[in-house]
């Protein structure tokens, strides 16, 4: 299932959407919201993996709502004003529905979203999607040579690439990568373990970096690369 909600200020356009959401098995419209500041808040406890969001809102524009998220969620913009679709597009929303929508149209703006899970599950161990630079970026999980934390953004090192960084907390990021692969020892740093070329006085030893591990990670980091 396809965890979503939705954010509107017409709570007669919240219906609808509620209404069709009811005749799809693959979602699961978790809840519904008139004021974005609320669905933000509620967005920082509970992650989802969809948005139908409106665009011209008094409070917060939809827009800006996005890019105020942290998590990689995927959005479909719901909205009567389509002066907005090239900027909606341009941060890589899987539709743009004009209201009035029929059944139809929201069916077919949704599959996508069932699509790209059904790819992303499929493809799980090799590689992960996040949302940086108002886009979503395929990184192969391979190519990753540790990440770091910065503030309120993850810095994501890549073999011969340029480095990524994403606007997301480290247990969100952590929460897409296999545990079985990669291993947080520090509160700033993730690694992929299969990358540990050594560890000695609480740093590892990453090709030609050196990685800190921090005093509340040490012990589960020494019973891993102990067994």
């Amino acid at each position: 299932m396809i965890k979503a909600i939705a954010v509107d200020d017409e709570p007669l356009s919240l219906n609808i959407i509620e209404t069709f959401c009811a005749q799809l098995d693959y979602i699961d419209l978790q809840k519904t919201f008139t004021k974005p500041n609320e669905a933000l808040r509620y967005l920082e406890k509970y992650p989802v993996d969809l948005l139908f969001l409106d665009i011209h809102m008094p409070s917060l524009n939809g827009i800006e709502f996005y890019k105020n998220i942290t998590q990689n969620t995927l959005v479909i913009f719901c909205t009567a004003h389509g002066q907005y679709a090239v900027e909606g597009f341009n941060l890589n929303a899987l539709d743009y529905l004009l209201k009035p929508f029929t059944l139809e149209r929201f069916k077919q703006a949704t599959e996508k979203a069932k699509d790209y899970f059904a790819v992303s599950s499929n493809q799980k161990s090799q590689h992960i999607f996040v949302r940086a630079d108002y886009s979503l970026q395929k990184i192969n999980l391979d190519d990753i040579t540790y990440i770091e934390a910065l503030d309120d953004y993850l810095k994501i090192y890549i073999h011969q690439q340029k480095t990524i960084v994403a606007r997301m907390t480290m247990k969100a990021i952590l929460e897409k990568l296999p545990a079985s692969d990669f291993i947080r020892v520090h509160r700033s740093f993730i690694v992929p373990i299969k990358k540990v070329e050594s560890l000695r006085n609480k740093t590892l030893q990453l090709g030609d970096k050196k990685i800190p591990v921090g005093n509340s990670y040490e012990e589960a980091v020494l019973k891993h690369f102990s067994t």
